[in-house]
């Protein structure tokens, strides 16, 4: 077991720590994405005779996870990639992690082609005209910082950036006449390319300039199911809108979109601003129509009121949000509401129009440090409803599109159907994901819950209950 590492994953590996039918691997500076190692951690547990799979960067986060399951883990650093199984063929499942491994690194390229290794010799090589960073929070300031210097727009897919970092970012993006999205930029759309959490979505008039991923997505889904396309959707990260940053990247991207001959709507969508930034941003007249989204700023406001003010606005004809009320029978009479979410903005939305309750955000950096977002690893959220008491209501998301969960239902369905809670479910999709939307709805259908697709129809239903 103790060979050199072969192909991406080349470089000096520490010996493994065996114990019973175990072994831990190090890879020194072997990065990975946590999506791709989340999957693969899943494929290996899958295998018959592995009782325990995890492939992982050695976060603090990851090393504490690991030692819990009874793994004895070697010194290492964040940078370093652990393999860890437990298996009656501890040889065979860790080359099948490697094998995978190599795969996700696209092993059948061209091995002359040795692939730029950081975002400062990829511009100067001239690829591409946009950056995606997605990298640990401590060192996406940095690559985002090469992008903008480069005079490159860029999307932050990262979390974990400083306030202060991205105000200075976004800064120098000014000076450079380029856009940042993000940090924590979730979901963006260029011309139907879809970037991070990204919907099955048909051109059309609608410009979306979002401080808000989710946000983005129920109204861009709502749109979809109305019959009406979006030209593009631009992220600006959920903190553009506070006083620290100014709405800074929020301004360029409605700028870019009056420019755009191909938008003839713009909405402006974003979780509870900062009052004094929400007006001067609202000061600002392009020519295009803009229907504000934001959270809090008003009486009654919500993300399916917007979307039906933009339909209006379009002369289109407001259609019925599909739902599945649950299947009646005898329930404890229901007396707390709790929200479970993996959405920030679809979170503050509920919390707002259900008036009470206690809220998580699943999606908080809180929570993702060292794992994968709660749109692809439903672990947090299973566990919440086991814990889950009879006279809950519980509140939750469930976000389909390309780079979620690829069926979330085969995990949180039948928690949703053992918990002896009521379950509320806003179900945000378009019909073209891959996931399958209306299949999705039968399954938390059948697993009891009542399920819309509207977000504020789901808080104010959850809300009657109680």
């Amino acid at each position: 077991m103790t060979g050199p590492a072969n192909g991406p994953m080349s470089g000096p590996a520490n010996g493994p720590a065996i114990g019973p039918e175990q072994a831990v691997l190090v890879r020194r500076g072997a990065y990975h994405d946590s999506v791709a190692l989340m999957r693969v951690s899943r494929a290996l547990s899958e295998l018959p005779g592995v009782t325990a799979a995890m492939v992982a960067m050695a976060t603090d986060l990851n090393v504490s996870i690991l030692r819990e399951m009874g793994f004895a883990v070697p010194e290492a650093d964040p940078g370093d990639l652990l393999i860890a199984v437990r298996a009656h063929d501890t040889d065979a499942a860790v080359e099948e992690a490697e094998r995978q491994l190599t795969a996700a690194r696209g092993a059948d390229s061209d091995p002359e082609e040795q692939p730029p290794l950081t975002t400062r010799s990829a511009t100067a090589r001239g690829a591409g005209d946009l950056v995606l960073v997605s990298t640990p929070g401590e060192y996406a300031f940095f690559e985002a910082l090469d992008a903008i210097e480069a005079g490159l727009p860029v999307m932050i897919f990262s979390d974990g950036v400083g306030l202060a970092q991205e105000r200075r970012l976004k800064e120098l993006a000014e000076t450079k006449g380029v856009l940042v999205m993000g940090p924590d930029c979730g979901t963006a759309a260029i011309g139907g390319a879809g970037l991070g959490f990204a919907n099955v979505l048909a051109p059309g008039p609608v410009g979306v300039v979002a401080a808000s991923g989710t946000g983005a997505q129920q109204v861009t889904c709502l749109l979809d199911r109305a019959g009406v396309g979006v030209s593009h959707v631009l992220g600006v990260g959920g903190r553009d809108l506070s006083a620290e940053v100014g709405g800074l990247s929020t301004l360029r991207a409605l700028g870019m979109l009056d420019d755009d001959p191909a938008t003839e709507l713009i909405v402006l969508i974003s979780k509870p601003p900062a009052p004094e930034v929400a007006r001067a941003v609202l000061k600002r007249r392009p020519r295009t129509p803009v229907v504000p989204a934001l959270l809090g700023q008003a009486a009654g406001t919500d993300l399916t009121r917007a979307a039906e003010d933009v339909l209006r606005a379009l002369g289109r004809p407001v259609p019925e949000w599909p739902s599945w009320p649950a299947r009646p029978g005898p329930r404890p009479a229901p007396k707390r509401l709790k929200g479970l979410y993996s959405g920030g903005t679809l979170s503050a939305e509920a919390a707002l129009l259900a008036g009470q309750g206690d809220f998580v955000d699943f999606g908080d950096d809180a929570f993702t440090r060292g794992r994968a977002h709660p749109m692809i690893d439903p672990t947090l959220r299973v566990e919440a409803l086991d814990r889950a008491e009879e006279t809950d209501v519980v509140l939750m998301d469930v976000v389909l599109g390309h780079g979620a969960d690829p069926d979330p239902a085969a995990s949180l369905a039948p928690a949703v159907a053992r918990t002896p809670t009521t379950v509320v479910i806003a179900l945000i999709g378009t019909e073209g994901d891959p996931q399958d939307l209306r299949r999705q709805a039968t399954a938390f259908h059948e697993a009891g819950a009542a399920v819309f697709t509207s977000n504020a129809q789901a808080a104010r239903h959850a809300r009657s209950l109680l």
